[in-house]
C-alpha cells in the first residue's frame, strides 16, 4: 500500500459511516408543520415561515399543516404563487440569501412547480445534490475548502465538486456544469467517471429550516497531469490528500456532513469493488 493510501481499517470506516448516517437523520425542527402543495405533502415549514405566510392569503394553516395555494393545480398559477411565497419569506427575513435560481418542488414522482432556491430550507422541500469524488492515480482524494464568504459551512473542506440540481436539469448535466464551475474540469476530463448513484436522503435541522436532500455521487480517477482549479470563486483551496488524511478530517469535523457521507461511502464502495 502506497503512502497515499495509508491504512484505515474497515471497522473504523464502517463505524464512522454509521455515525455520519445517524447525524444525517434528524427530526424536523420544533414546531415545524407539514407542508402541502397541490394536495401533496412535500415538506416541513418552519414556525417562522408559517407566521410569515398565514396573513397573506397565499397559504392556509390548519391542524394538519400549512397548505400553499390550496386548490391550485400544478401550472403557471401555482408557480406564480410559489414566487410570491418566496418573496414573502424574503421580506420576513426567513431566507438565508437570495440566489435567483429556481429549483423543482416535488413529492415522490409528482412535479409540483418551481421556487427560488433560498426558500427550499425554510419550507423543508426536497433538493438533490450531485457530487464528484475525484481520485489521483496513486490513490489520493481531491478535496476543496469552501470560501469564507459561503453562507453555509464557510471554510470547511468539501468534496471537489458538489452542487444542487436546477429546475428541469438532468443529473449528469448538473454534475458536468458543477465540475466546470467548481473545479475547472471540462467534459473530456470526465469520460472515465462512474455512473451516478444515490448515497442516501439526509434530513438535517439547519438554522434557517430543514434540509431534506438526496446525495448523489459519481466517482472517477483523474489523469496524473490534471490539476483541478476553481472558476466560480466559491473555493479557497484545493488539495489532494491521502485516504487516511481525509478520514481524519472527517473525524475532526473539518469536512461538511454531506461531503463526509459521500467520501466514506465512496471509500467503502471502492474497497468492496477492489478499486482501492
Amino acid at each position: 500500500m502506497s503512502e497515499a493510501q495509508d491504512s484505515v481499517s474497515l471497522a473504523r470506516l464502517q463505524a464512522l459511516y454509521t455515525r455520519l448516517q445517524d447525524l444525517a437523520q434528524q427530526q424536523p425542527p420544533e414546531l415545524a408543520r407539514p407542508l402541502y402543495i397541490a394536495g401533496h405533502c412535500c415538506g416541513w415549514a418552519t414556525l417562522a415561515a408559517c407566521d410569515a405566510l398565514r396573513p397573506t392569503g397565499l397559504a392556509h394553516l390548519d391542524a394538519d399543516g400549512l397548505r400553499i395555494a390550496p386548490g391550485v393545480a400544478p401550472g403557471p398559477e401555482l408557480d406564480a404563487a410559489l414566487a410570491q411565497v418566496a418573496q414573502v419569506l424574503r421580506d420576513a427575513r426567513c431566507l438565508r440569501g437570495w440566489r435567483d435560481e429556481l429549483l423543482d418542488v416535488s413529492a415522490g414522482e409528482h412535479q409540483l412547480g418551481v421556487i427560488e432556491r433560498a426558500a427550499m430550507r425554510p419550507l423543508g422541500l426536497l433538493t438533490r445534490a450531485v457530487h464528484l469524488n475525484a481520485w489521483t492515480p496513486d490513490g489520493r482524494l481531491w478535496i476543496a475548502r469552501r470560501s469564507l464568504s459561503k453562507s453555509t459551512d464557510p471554510g470547511m473542506w468539501d468534496t471537489l465538486v458538489g452542487g444542487l440540481v436546477g429546475s428541469g436539469e438532468p443529473l449528469d448535466v448538473a454534475l458536468v456544469r458543477e465540475c466546470g464551475e467548481e473545479a475547472g474540469l471540462d467534459p473530456h476530463q470526465l469520460t472515465a467517471r462512474g455512473p451516478m448513484r444515490t448515497v442516501l436522503r439526509m434530513h438535517r435541522r439547519l438554522p434557517e429550516g430543514y434540509q431534506v436532500e438526496d446525495l448523489l455521487l459519481s466517482s472517477c480517477v483523474l489523469d496524473a497531469d490534471t490539476a483541478p482549479a476553481n472558476r466560480d470563486g466559491e473555493v479557497m483551496e484545493i488539495d489532494a490528500v491521502p485516504e487516511g488524511r481525509a478520514v481524519q478530517l472527517i473525524e475532526d469535523s473539518e469536512i461538511t456532513l454531506e461531503a463526509a457521507l459521500v467520501i466514506v461511502e465512496d471509500i467503502l464502495h471502492r474497497r468492496a469493488h477492489g478499486l482501492a
